[in-house]
């Protein structure tokens, strides 16, 4: 038994290694491509990129090319009669596919600790690249569409002279909703400090507008300091949910309902002097809904917190149960063309798994459904997974 365990093993592992460097490779040049083109990077900036985005692309290919493993090789083995040769000793088809479980169980915990890694390191690595690319991004994109912009910032120049902005309209919107301030210049410069985690830019002889009035001209150069963070394409999105590690997970939800006390604690605390003072119409000032905003808004945090882990370890295992149904299809199949095995298996993994996915990720993070919700098409794999393993046990 032991000899045949090594051989189903070792076929598994031949072709999910090999497919799964492929995979990973083909998936890493695409990603890289898109957000090249998206955030307008250079080679050096790409190349940093790479360890990154490796987390990413691993975490994608990892289920499907264990998937394809299981359908390749046990889909060859049927075809071949290897497996009605190995019922007829009297050796249960299970023998040959408590080996593919077991090594799926194992992808599935370097699964979800690759969903961990891709979403915190990878992620902010990915964003601490783009952030210290800034300057690069943003004179390469105004030296070819003369113009540069993110979701606070923009910046539209006459021309690029070497580092020198010809004539350049920089404008910044406010947070509070306050008119934009509008600044245009004989000419201007851009210097990125990491260090200090702002984009300085050297205006000359120019002036700043907000709204209709104009409130400063200047003769001679300022300078002026915007955070990365707002003047990178890529925004601030560090701090949420999605992006947080597993280890953190529990303390921010911690956080999360001490502020929820807090905030009721002082809304029952101001609602009772009120009363008490006979101020009754300040219960209904614009003020109270800021705070019952603010309420909601940790709560709705702490929903999408308590599904995170649910998610994670959920995409992971995913890899298990993609092989608890891939298998016996393989199997039953008895077809030697491994694509269309693969095709075959992965279809209903595509119209069932991944809406349950969705719409359980969905309405967890809602507080509509329990987080646990997540794991539905897990467990319908699963099922169908294990009832046509007894077709295959039987039969």
């Amino acid at each position: 038994m032991s000899k045949l365990t090594r051989y189903v093993v070792g076929e598994l592992l031949k072709v999910f290694l090999v497919t799964l460097a492929g995979m990973t490779f083909l998936m890493l040049i695409v990603g890289l491509a898109q957000e090249a083109v998206r955030q307008g990077l250079g080679p050096v900036p790409v190349l940093r990129l790479i360890p990154y985005a490796i987390p990413n692309a691993l975490r994608f290919a990892v289920p499907g090319t264990i998937l394809f493993a299981a359908c390749s090789v046990y889909g060859r083995m049927a075809a071949s009669n290897e497996i009605t040769a190995i019922k007829s000793l009297g050796i249960s088809p299970l023998t040959i596919v408590k080996p593919a479980w077991m090594l799926a169980f194992l992808v599935s915990l370097l699964a979800v600790w690759l969903n961990d890694l891709a979403v915190s390191w990878g992620q902010q690595g990915m964003r601490r690249v783009i952030l210290h690319s800034a300057e690069q991004i943003a004179y390469g994109m105004l030296r070819t569409q003369r113009s540069y912009s993110c979701s606070r910032f923009s910046i539209n120049v006459k021309r690029v002279d070497g580092r020198t902005l010809v004539l350049p309209t920089i404008c910044i919107q406010s947070k509070d909703g306050s008119p934009a301030t509008v600044l245009t210049a004989q000419e201007a410069e851009l210097r990125s400090d990491p260090e200090q985690n702002v984009l300085s830019l050297r205006l000359t002889n120019g002036r700043v507008t907000v709204g209709d009035r104009v409130t400063l001209v200047f003769p001679d150069t300022i300078e002026l300091q915007i955070p990365l963070s707002e003047a990178a394409r890529r925004g601030d999105a560090s701090g949420g949910p999605s992006q947080c590690p597993l280890w953190r997970i529990q303390a921010e939800i911690r956080e999360q309902e001490m502020q929820i006390e807090n905030l009721r604690q002082e809304m029952a605390a101001e609602a009772a002097y009120q009363m008490l003072t006979g101020d009754l119409a300040s219960l209904i000032h614009p003020s109270w809904d800021d705070k019952v905003n603010r309420v909601h808004e940790a709560v709705s945090r702490i929903h999408r917190l308590e599904t995170e882990p649910w998610r994670r370890w959920a995409n992971g295992f995913s890899c298990l149960f993609f092989v608890m149904i891939g298998t016996p299809l393989a199997i039953r199949m008895r077809n030697a063309d491994l694509w269309s095995s693969f095709a075959v298996c992965f279809l209903p993994i595509l119209i069932i798994y991944y809406p349950l996915l969705a719409l359980g990720v969905d309405r967890a993070k809602a507080g509509e459904l329990p987080p646990y919700s997540v794991w539905l098409g897990n467990v319908i794999l699963a099922t169908a997974g294990l009832w046509m393993m007894r077709k295959v046990m039987r039969y």
